[in-house]
């Protein structure tokens, strides 16, 4: 009777296990809380539905796709306990996070586990590692610099240019980018500032800043604290444009800065509602109907994109082994079509062909192409 049992045990073990086998695990790290919530949720959800989309085609090499969602509310400490969280859930690829600090912190572990990782993440320093397992699904700031810096001197020949971030690693990144981007084309910085993200008053640093008379105010920062400067520099009379990068581009930017967004510019890639592709139809379709909604920026897009990637790279090569997967994805992929237009990574990880439009907010929520 007890080798009887011994043998039920056993055979149970190795049922759990072939079932184990036949099972692919895709995770993903985000802000699922606070401040980007919407961010993260969104990067969650377009996940979510590629994976019920590959799922109702059969799985990805014929195994049932699961996706384990990590919350690291967008901090270092955070995503450092999500990577080991989803190291040990037995993930062999991670979504995220929305923010370069948090993508940076779980890099080494996902790394040292063979785990690919990929983020709209786009401080520079994100690829100096150079770590295989890494690749980035948006474009990096010294690309986003080079484009602001055209616009402003040779464009909109601004004469007297303040350039403000936050310290986040993105934020300080692509505020130091921008200024060294516009000193190589002549342009005049005439103060280059940083703001503690989430004091909520900036009346400070802009008092300093109206007495310097600028001809545009630049925030590298994130919307829930560019909405508010934008409102504040108003209130103070500071008759200057106001101009931010990437990580403004929200809806939230809107209802922070109320009336003030009026005539706010952002520099991004082109948002979702105007990607002229037959990829970006279908899917933001899709992600309509399942959400009753679209995404509230271009990120969860970049982030669904690379998924799609791995996915694409998985079915090529026929292998779950992430280094060939990586490898592909590198050296073999070339003009996937992507929701966000095609997609190329160079050997270190980078993603390349970048193109950005200049938008012009209005009061109603919408926005007019300006620059491109």
């Amino acid at each position: 009777m007890q080798r009887i049992i011994k043998t039920l045990a056993l055979s149970g073990i190795v049922a759990c296990s072939l079932l184990a086998s036949d099972v692919v695990k895709i995770g993903v790290q985000a802000p699922i809380t606070g401040k980007y919530a919407n961010e993260g949720q969104s990067i969650d959800n377009f996940v979510k539905l590629l994976v019920d989309e590959k799922n109702e085609q059969g799985g990805l090499l014929g195994k049932k796709i699961e996706v384990v969602t990590c919350d690291d509310e967008a901090k270092a400490q955070k995503a450092a306990v999500c990577a080991k969280k989803l190291v040990n859930e037995g993930v062999i690829a991670v979504i995220g996070s929305y923010t370069s600090g948090a993508t940076e912190a779980a890099q080494t572990t996902y790394y040292r586990n063979k785990v690919l990782q990929t983020s709209d993440g786009t401080s520079d320093s994100l690829i100096e590692n150079k770590y295989w397992t890494f690749f980035r699904n948006s474009f990096p700031n010294s690309s986003q610099s080079d484009f602001t810096a055209d616009y402003f001197v040779n464009q909109k020949k601004y004469k007297r240019i303040v350039v403000l971030s936050d310290y986040s690693s993105y934020s300080d990144g692509l505020g130091t980018a921008t200024e060294e981007s516009l000193k190589k084309l002549g342009g005049n910085v005439i103060f280059r500032g940083k703001i503690k993200s989430g004091t909520q008053n900036f009346t400070a640093v802009l008092t300093k800043i109206k007495a310097m008379n600028p001809d545009v105010i630049y925030y590298s920062g994130y919307y829930t604290d560019g909405g508010l400067l934008r409102a504040q520099q108003l209130q103070l009379g500071i008759n200057a444009d106001f101009v931010g990068g990437d990580s403004n581009d929200n809806p939230d930017f809107y209802k922070l800065a109320g009336d003030a967004a009026e005539g706010t510019v952002i520099i991004n890639f082109p948002t979702p509602e105007i990607l002229p592709y037959e990829e970006a139809k279908k899917y933001l379709a899709a992600y309509k109907r399942e959400f009753n909604m679209t995404p509230p920026s271009i990120w969860p897009v970049t982030n669904a994109d690379g998924l799609r990637a791995i996915f694409e790279a998985a079915e090529k090569t026929g292998s779950l082994d992430t280094k060939k997967i990586s490898d592909y994805i590198r050296n073999d992929m070339k003009d996937f079509p992507g929701i966000t237009g095609p997609f190329n990574i160079r050997e270190d990880g980078e993603r390349v062909g970048a193109k950005f439009v200049v938008y012009k907010l209005n009061n109603n929520g919408t926005k007019d192409v300006v620059g491109q």
